[in-house]
């Protein structure tokens, strides 16, 4: 075997950088005794990888739920990758929403628990953009690859890692054509075991019982390109020259022109993308996809399982304590609500922390208390949907609010309309195009409000004993089982009625929660928090990995390091 003894260095025009917003792993603490990476280029020009990890969950830690793996490229599917827990299928495979590209495994009922191990296995074919064209001094072209094993960040494991790296080439070599490249970091030996695999491919073998499940270690190999089909091979050509040359002088600024461009670019995509995130209050936990429907949450639970505005939720609320006769609203601008004396019997915990937050006269207070309100209401969310399909769940419920819109939509008078209307309102206000669905199905069409609507407008005069209808007097018997009392009832057009419900929402929004997003951050930095940053690596053209360090030149003997990034339970 062969050592490449020169490095042969390769300016990259473009470096790329990966944007991602980090996972919450605050409390996780692990070991991983042993590792194992298999790299397996095949003959079609993509890449195989299989990693296999030995967890061992410190006690007191928190549960290893999910575990996630840094992609050496963006070119890979989904549907060609398999993971195993202790020989049990791993079915919750995703895109990782905070390593990219990355794969999010969900292990779900076969979590590891703290003071338990744990080993998970993955395989991932069919990975393309890894191959380059390399210069050599060689008779016949040569390409060349670059890769960087996933690792966890060094804040949550520790110990040493028994760890050995297998790169496999294409079949059909004699030893004494490949070469390898001394890997960069790696406790062990530069120089590796080699030999040839159960499959008579030359493999190149590196073993170390000091390694670091957290450190960034480098491997790679160059071969003849016969072996893999042209179109597989990056046509970005390798540039060699010497310090002397006018191109060492120009990569500096071409880099700057670069970084420049693309820290703009990164500037406004994390404003969005952090603007989207305030809004996210469900924690990663709830995302498990379990089996079955969760059958027995309110429509507001619901609400929060399908992660609606925060404004609208607090809306539900109100008007679920109005409908039980729980409170009245005093003043619409700026809301103010009157709890009765001696609540009702059978009040959510929810309804009651929201009366006892409108108790408190201080802004301030008053938003910080409904916020705690809303992160219990959905750690109480989260901890229902435990071992349940949340897709299922919001499927079920989905189904119930359109029966809701086509009872209403099926009556035949505007007074029958009006009495569904009022029976379904709680679910129907789940539809996220609950304004303008009520504007279609009533039109300039009566809609005579809800019985306890006085509660919510006070502009309504409070219900009197009697019975029969007379115009707008309508005689309800409230839920709790008081006597009938008559009601002067608003009669609006459809447009006005829908109005009335989302000017309350409205009300909400810019008089209680103050800044939506301000209001919900401060729920979502509980309920589903960000974390320190992790260290992260860097790429060159056309390879995988994450990290913002400019890679303007690659001092090595391809065009391309595949690398893959940090990952790991949250």
């Amino acid at each position: 075997m062969k050592i490449i003894r020169r490095a042969i260095t390769a300016l990259s025009i473009v470096s790329l950088f990966v944007f991602y917003t980090p996972v919450f792993a605050q409390d996780y603490g692990f070991e991983v005794p042993e590792s194992t990476v298999d790299v397996y280029i095949e003959t079609d020009g993509t890449v195989s990888l299989e990693y296999r990890y030995v967890f061992n969950n410190r006690i007191g830690s928190h549960v290893i739920d999910y575990v996630d793996i840094g992609m050496p490229t963006n070119q890979y599917s989904l549907s060609n990758v398999i993971a195993e827990i202790n020989g049990n299928t791993i079915n919750d495979i995703q895109p990782s929403p905070y390593v990219s590209p990355g794969i999010a495994l969900g292990l779900g009922w076969y979590s590891i628990q703290p003071g338990n191990s744990g080993t998970v296995t993955i395989r991932i074919t069919g990975i393309r953009g890894m191959l380059y064209e390399a210069s050599t001094n060689e008779a016949e072209s040569y390409v060349s690859f670059q890769f960087r094993p996933n690792y966890f960040d060094s804040e949550f494991v520790s110990g040493s890692t028994k760890m050995t790296v297998t790169l496999h080439l294409p079949a059909g070599l004699d030893t004494n054509e490949p070469r390898y490249f001394t890997p960069k970091g790696w406790p062990g030996s530069d120089e590796p075991a080699s030999g040839y695999d159960k499959e008579n491919r030359v493999i190149y073998q590196w073993n170390s019982s000091t390694a670091s499940a957290a450190s960034q270690y480098t491997f790679g190999a160059s071969f003849p390109a016969r072996l893999v089909p042209v179109e597989s091979i990056s046509t970005q050509k390798s540039v060699t020259f010497n310090p002397g040359e006018i191109l060492a002088f120009l990569v500096p600024f071409l880099c700057i022109g670069i970084f420049v461009l693309l820290f703009v670019f990164i500037i406004i995509v994390a404003a969005k993308s952090a603007t989207k995130r305030k809004l996210q209050y469900l924690p990663p936990k709830i995302a498990i996809e379990g089996h079955g429907i969760k059958r027995g949450l309110t429509p507001i639970e619901v609400a929060i399982l399908m992660e609606q505005p925060m404004d609208k939720i607090l809306t539900m609320i109100l008007f679920s304590v109005l409908k039980k006769e729980a409170a009245t609203v005093v003043t619409r601008d700026p809301l103010e609500i009157k709890a009765e004396e001696k609540l009702p019997e059978g009040l959510q915990e929810y309804e009651i922390n929201f009366i006892m937050a409108f108790r408190k006269t201080d802004p301030i207070e008053r938003r910080k208390s409904l916020q705690d309100m809303m992160v219990s209401l959905v750690q109480v969310v989260s901890e229902k949907m435990k071992g349940f399909s949340r897709k299922e769940t919001i499927d079920y419920y989905q189904s119930i609010m359109k029966q809701a819109w086509a009872q209403i939509e099926a009556a035949d008078t505007p007074e029958v309309k009006s009495e569904k209307y009022t029976e379904n309102m709680d679910w129907s206000m789940l539809d996220k195009d609950y304004d303008e669905r009520t504007r279609r199905t009533f039109g300039t069409g009566p809609v005579w409000m809800p019985y306890w609507w006085w509660r919510a407008d006070p502009s309504i005069s409070r219900p009197t004993a009697s019975a029969g209808r007379t115009g707008n007097l309508v005689t309800s018997r409230a839920p709790s089982g008081g006597k009938s009392v008559t009601i002067n009832l608003p009669r609006l057009p459809g447009a006005d009625a829908a109005a009335s419900v989302i000017g309350t929402v409205q009300a909400f929004s810019n008089k209680v929660v103050g800044n939506l997003n301000t209001f919900t951050g401060g729920i979502t930095d509980k309920t589903n928090p960000l974390p320190k940053p992790t260290t992260t690596g860097w790429k060159a053209s056309g390879g995988g990995g994450s990290g913002s360090h400019c890679a303007c030149a690659c001092a090595c003997a391809c065009a391309g390091c595949a690398c893959a990034c940090a990952g790991g339970g949250r």
